[in-house]
């Protein structure tokens, strides 16, 4: 199960950690002498993929799929973001789908900057959220207190340490008058097993969430609507490769700056992976999710030359 809430207070102390070993290919400085497809694309492509980040684990293998059947080599590495970043200025990885802007990788993005390109956003909802089932009858977090009989009086929340733990107790308790209603704090697997048992069984459950998140895919749930504003404003997820990218691979850049996915695309495809598939196969998620959506890569291509 992957543990995504914490990652929000990232610093920059794992950048220092740079000196693992990375086994990526090198960067730019040998362009020039490297194999290129006909399209124009150096032929090796190295995807830098944040440990434990569902949705970049997730872009990261569909787009590794797509590349190796259009000829490419793929090879990937997953680390904390500060190596994923550190590595990239470096010229160890060549792109990551995964940097949310504009606050959770600002630090990052104001140190590397200047060493990498941004390809992007492909979705805009990344948010923090406490979402009810959709038999709910209320529809703002307004109406929770008055309401918390209805959900046994409880929040069932993640884990003590998590930035969503500490923004609900600190800022959504007070905004709403929640003093009344228990926060449970428990882990994220605990968390997702109360809210299948609840839907399962018909029964109300109000939990501490995120989007993007496969349970919106998996259970019957909605987000309560936050008119205070203090689970934040929603951030973008950006692609960003390293420098020179776009001259490197014209045709890639093409392709990952036309690159969208809908709530329905990407929870269903990591409800494939990481829920359905226990995470134990990535590459066979994406297959199958790829011959769910047989149009997708034409689209993709489509997009990138309107």
């Amino acid at each position: 199960m992957i543990h995504r809430t914490s990652r929000r207070l990232t610093t920059l102390a794992a950048g220092a950690v740079l000196a693992l070993g990375l086994t990526a290919c090198a960067g730019s400085t040998d362009a020039a002498t490297e194999d290129r497809l006909d399209n124009g694309d150096l032929s090796t492509v190295s995807i830098g993929i944040h440990s434990g980040w569902d949705e970049g684990i997730a872009v990261s293998h569909l787009f590794a799929a797509i590349l190796e059947d259009e000829g490419y080599t793929v090879t990937s590495q997953e680390a904390d973001p500060g190596i994923i970043y550190t590595g990239m200025s470096g010229g160890d990885f060549d792109v990551n789908f995964d940097m949310w802007l504009p606050e959770t990788h600002a630090d990052y993005l104001d140190e590397y900057g200047d060493d990498m390109e941004d390809l992007g956003a492909w979705y805009d909802d990344a948010k923090l959220t406490i979402a009810v089932d959709e038999a709910s009858s209320i529809t703002s977090l307004s109406e929770l207190a008055s309401a918390s009989d209805e959900f046994g009086g409880r929040i069932v929340g993640i884990e003590a340490g998590a930035g969503l733990t500490r923004i609900v107790q600190d800022a959504v308790v007070p905004a709403y008058g929640l003093e009344g209603t228990d926060l449970l704090i428990s882990s994220t697997p605990a968390m997702l097993a109360e809210l299948k048992g609840a839907t399962d069984a018909g029964e109300h459950i109000a939990v501490t969430l995120w989007r993007p998140h496969w349970a919106y895919d998996a259970f019957p749930i909605r987000d309560l609507e936050d008119p205070e504003g203090v689970l934040g404003a929603a951030e973008e997820i950006h692609s960003v490769g390293r420098a020179d990218f776009t001259a490197d691979y014209p045709t890639l850049a093409s392709w990952i700056q036309a690159f969208r996915l809908t709530d329905e695309q990407l929870f269903s495809l990591e409800n494939l992976m990481f829920h359905e598939g226990d995470g134990s196969d990535p590459e066979g998620a994406v297959r199958a999710w790829l011959d769910a959506n047989p149009a997708f890569v034409d689209d993709l291509k489509a997009a990138a030359q309107a």
